[in-house]
């Protein structure tokens, strides 16, 4: 075939070559650019019943497929970026899911409900970190008329522009149902509720208790004896004695004159520790004193022997905040950009949790669990697992703290 060439001169022979060069390179960038738009398709993205039999039903529901003004978002234009580079990335991450697809991970809808809010929180992590790069398809800052907003809207978008957050960060759920985000920390709970019965705690080893648990100046016959107080989820006790399943323990806190029944964790911070009995507010051992310059209050640091069951305790308080952690991404980091728990001090937290409360699904001893996570890692508590209430724990032969 080279025949021809050899009998022209070398010139004509480096053309040729380099025409049908061109041509193939013509062809094949073509090609791979066919074959990148078919993988941009509705149809193509719904083609394997996973999808199609899922988020696609729900998404048909929404204003993404059909609205007033004609204009259809695709799968493609919230899930793969426009520019070159980012395409070409994501189009790699994705030949991913071709080996799930093979496999089976989702194959059945039990599958795919199981996964569904891993799966989420990859993608709403995905979008965070690259700005909500694919939400900027289609809408401009710039573009957006604020003067047609509802005034919540444009007060939520004026918040967004100066907190410097992203699209993803209060926009979750608009194309596909929200996920069942409990099953996450109520899986960490029962994780921690099953460790703590194989916890065979020495004398001397500090403990946190993982809900709230009844204690006893004496140690009852059975636990269904009336207690003489309460001791609150991530108090810490230290362990003084052990009999079977019972522990004796000490415990502390801080009382505010007037307010004696309640130990509470910080000196003027009102996160609960301990809610004391008339027969237990005179078996305090005082500590030091101190009336607080802001409020003129007089606060007296104290501690209590008492008995408890060993169910629901957890040695490390870091798991313990973990699971809050969760709880506090899951009920409040869905419908809005979670806050920071540093941005309000501890006992502004109360009234603004307070004003959430309708919107979120805990039972009560899940929400003193989350006011007291995020009361304890507030601006002015630092997140400390070992808190003032744990003074009393750090010094078993004595009523005074460190």
């Amino acid at each position: 075939m080279f025949n021809p060439f050899a009998r022209r001169p070398v010139r004509w022979t480096l053309i040729g070559v380099g025409a049908l060069g061109l041509i193939a390179g013509v062809a094949g960038w073509s090609g791979f650019h066919w074959a990148m738009e078919q993988t941009n398709t509705l149809a193509f993205c719904v083609s394997c019943h996973e999808m199609r039999d899922t988020v696609f039903q729900e998404y048909k529901t929404t204003i993404h497929y059909k609205n007033p003004a004609g204009v259809r978002a695709v799968c493609s234009d919230c899930h793969v970026p426009k520019d070159f580079g980012p395409k070409i990335v994501r189009k790699v991450q994705a030949s991913g899911e071709l080996w799930h697809k093979i496999v089976g991970t989702i194959d059945t809808p039990e599958k795919f409900q199981a996964a569904r809010a891993s799966l989420a929180k990859d993608v709403w992590k995905t979008m965070k970190e690259t700005d909500s790069r694919e939400c900027r398809n289609c809408h401009s800052w710039d573009a957006m008329d604020f003067a047609h907003q509802k005034p919540e809207a444009k007060r939520m978008q004026k918040a967004f522009e100066d907190g410097g957050q992203t699209c993803i960060d209060c926009h979750k759920g608009i194309a596909h149902k929200l996920p069942d985000m409990t099953s996450g920390y109520k899986a960490l709970h029962d994780e921690l509720a099953d460790a703590s019965k194989a916890l065979s705690p020495a004398v001397g080893a500090k403990l946190y208790t993982l809900s709230t648990k009844p204690f006893w100046l004496e140690r009852p016959k059975s636990a269904d004896d009336p207690s003489d107080g309460k001791l609150l989820a991530a108090t810490p006790v230290a362990v003084l004695e052990r009999n079977g399943d019972w522990l004796k323990v000490k415990f502390g806190g801080w009382q505010q004159e007037g307010a004696e029944r309640v130990f509470y964790a910080l000196q003027g911070k009102r996160i609960f520790a301990a809610a004391l009995g008339e027969a237990a507010i005179d078996k305090v051992a005082h500590g030091p004193s101190m009336k607080d310059p802001d409020t003129d209050q007089q606060w007296t640091e104290g501690s209590l022997d008492a008995w408890i069951t060993k169910a629901d305790l957890v040695a490390d308080p870091n798991k313990l905040w973990e699971y809050g952690a969760d709880m506090y991404n899951a009920s409040c980091g869905l419908c809005h950009s979670l806050t920071p728990t540093g941005h309000y001090l501890a006992n502004q937290w109360i009234g603004t949790l307070n004003s959430m409360k309708r919107n979120i699904s805990l039972d009560d001893e899940q929400y003193r669990f989350l006011q007291k996570y995020i009361q304890m890692h507030a601006q002015d508590t630092g997140g400390r697992p070992d808190s003032s209430a744990a003074a009393a724990a750090k010094k078993p032969e004595g009523g005074k703290g460190e």
